[in-house]
C-alpha cells in the first residue's frame, strides 16, 4: 500500500458500463488528473494502490450513492472528520 496522500479535493464520476463494458468509477485529484480507476464492486485495490486505504468505507458509501455520469466534488476535510 502506498504512503497515504494528502488531498484537499477529490472528484469522483461514475461511468456506465455497456454490453460487455462493465460500470466503473474515476477518482480524480483537484487537478483532474486521474489517480484511481475502479469496478464499484472492487474498489480495495485500486483506492488502497492510490494511497486512500483510510477512506475505503467513506469511499465505498459515497460510490453506492454516487449518480451516472455526473461529477461529485468531494472535500477531504469533511471524510477526515469523520473518522
Amino acid at each position: 500500500m502506498r504512503e497515504a496522500k494528502s488531498y484537499k479535493t477529490l472528484y469522483f464520476l461514475k461511468i456506465k458500463g455497456m454490453d460487455k463494458i462493465p460500470d466503473y468509477i474515476q477518482v480524480r485529484d483537484e487537478n483532474f488528473t486521474l489517480i484511481a480507476y475502479f469496478r464499484p464492486e472492487r474498489p480495495e485495490r485500486a483506492i488502497n494502490k492510490a494511497g486512500l486505504g483510510q477512506y475505503i468505507n467513506e469511499i465505498k458509501e459515497i460510490v453506492e450513492t454516487l449518480p451516472y455520469g455526473k461529477v461529485v466534488r468531494v472535500d477531504m476535510d469533511s471524510l477526515q472528520k469523520e473518522l
